[in-house]
C-alpha cells in the first residue's frame, strides 16, 4: 500500500484533526453516490476504499501509539483509549475494541481494563472469562458501581443471561413459557371426559 498520508494529502506530523478534515473532504469527492450510472464509477469505487484504507491505517497506528506510550508519573494515563474502546463496543466492533486492548501493556491493565475486557468476553457469550475480569475490576476498584454491578449481574444470572449485551441483561425464566408433556396429556383426558358426558365416544383406550 502507499503511504498512506500521501494518499489523504497531508503531513506525517499532522494532527489528528487535520487527518480527519482531510478524509473529510476527500470522501464527499469521491463518494459512490457522484457516480451513479458513470463510466468512471468503478475508479470512484476504487479511490474511495483507497481513502478508507489509508485513514483508517493511520488512526490505527495513532492508537496503538497512544497505547504504548500512555503512561506518567502516577501510571497508566489512557483514558481517551479506553473512551474510543467503549465506543467500539457500542458499535458492536468487538474484534477492534479486543485488539485495543490487547495492545496495552500488561502492566498497565487496571480496573478499566479488566471491566472493558470482560464486556468483551461477555457480548461473546463467554460467561466465566467476562465473570473473571469483572471480578478483577471490581476488586482493583471496589468503589467503582459500575464494575460492582457487572460482575454482581454475572454471579447472579449467568445460566439466563442473554449473549451480545455487554452490560448483562438476564432473562428470567417464565413460568408462562408454553406447554409441557403434561400440559397436553391432562388437556386431552379432560376433553375425553367431555365427550363421554355429552354421549361422545371420545379417546378409546
Amino acid at each position: 500500500m502507499n503511504n498512506p498520508y500521501q494518499i489523504l494529502g497531508v503531513e506525517q506530523n499532522a494532527t489528528d484533526e487535520a487527518v480527519k478534515e482531510a478524509y473529510r473532504i476527500l470522501a464527499e469527492k469521491y463518494s459512490t453516490d457522484n457516480y451513479t450510472g458513470s463510466p468512471l464509477a468503478d475508479l470512484a469505487k476504487n479511490k474511495m476504499d483507497e481513502i478508507n484504507n489509508a485513514y483508517d491505517e493511520i488512526m490505527n497506528e495513532r492508537r496503538l501509539g497512544n497505547a504504548q506510550s500512555g503512561q506518567n508519573s502516577n501510571g497508566y494515563s489512557g483514558s481517551s483509549v479506553y473512551d474510543e474502546i467503549r465506543m467500539l463496543l457500542g458499535s458492536n466492533k468487538i474484534d477492534q475494541a479486543e485488539d485495543m486492548l490487547l495492545q496495552i501493556p500488561t502492566v498497565n491493565r487496571d480496573a478499566e481494563w479488566n471491566y472493558l475486557m470482560g464486556n468483551v468476553n461477555s457480548t461473546r457469550g463467554w460467561l466465566d472469562e467476562a465473570l473473571r475480569y469483572y471480578s478483577a475490576a471490581s476488586s482493583m476498584d471496589p468503589n467503582n458501581p459500575e464494575y460492582v454491578a457487572a460482575r454482581s449481574r454475572m454471579e447472579n444470572g449467568r445460566r439466563g443471561y442473554a449473549p451480545g449485551n455487554p452490560y448483562g441483561t438476564y432473562n428470567a425464566p417464565r413460568s408462562d413459557a408454553g406447554c409441557s408433556g403434561c400440559d397436553i396429556c391432562t388437556g386431552l383426558m379432560c376433553a375425553d371426559c367431555m365427550c363421554q358426558c355429552l354421549g361422545g365416544r371420545g379417546i378409546c383406550c
